[in-house]
C-alpha cells in the first residue's frame, strides 16, 4: 500500500474515533467502541471502518445501527478535518479481533496456571 493511502487511512481512523468518542450522543452507541482500522479504496469513494465493540450481542447490534445512522455526520466531520478532494462514503464493519485476542490471552493464562481443560487436540474445551 502506498504511503499516501496509509496516511489517509490513519487520519480517517483518528477523526472517526474522535467523533465517536466526543461528538455522538446516540444512546444506542455503547461506551466501549474502538476503531480498529480503516480500508479506503484507491478512488476515495468508499471506506470501511472496522470497529470493535465490547458488550453483549444486543449492545453490538444497537451500536452498529447507531454508527450506521451516524455515518453521514462522521463523513462530514472527516470532510471538515481531512484535506481530500473527495470524502469517501463510510461503512462500519464489526471486527472481533480484540475480543478474540482477549479470549486467547485468557486461555493462555489458564494453561499456564494449569486450570484449562485443553485436551491436546485442536479442540479447546471451556472451563467447568
Amino acid at each position: 500500500m502506498k504511503t499516501r493511502m496509509i496516511r489517509i487511512n490513519d487520519e480517517i481512523a483518528r477523526v472517526t474515533a474522535d467523533v465517536i468518542r466526543s461528538e455522538l450522543s446516540d444512546p444506542r452507541i455503547g461506551a466501549v467502541v474502538s476503531v480498529v482500522g480503516t480500508e479506503t479504496t484507491q478512488d476515495l469513494k468508499h471506506c470501511k471502518v472496522r470497529v470493535s465493540i465490547l458488550g453483549g450481542e444486543e449492545e453490538r447490534e444497537a451500536t452498529m445501527e447507531g454508527l450506521s445512522r451516524a455515518a453521514g455526520f462522521i463523513r462530514k466531520r472527516i470532510a471538515d478535518t481531512v484535506n481530500l478532494r473527495q470524502t469517501p462514503e463510510i461503512k462500519f464493519v464489526y471486527d472481533d479481533s480484540i475480543e478474540h485476542g482477549m479470549r486467547m490471552r485468557k486461555l493462555i493464562e489458564d494453561v499456564n496456571k494449569g486450570t484449562s481443560d485443553f485436551d491436546g487436540a485442536d479442540n479447546i474445551q471451556p472451563n467447568r
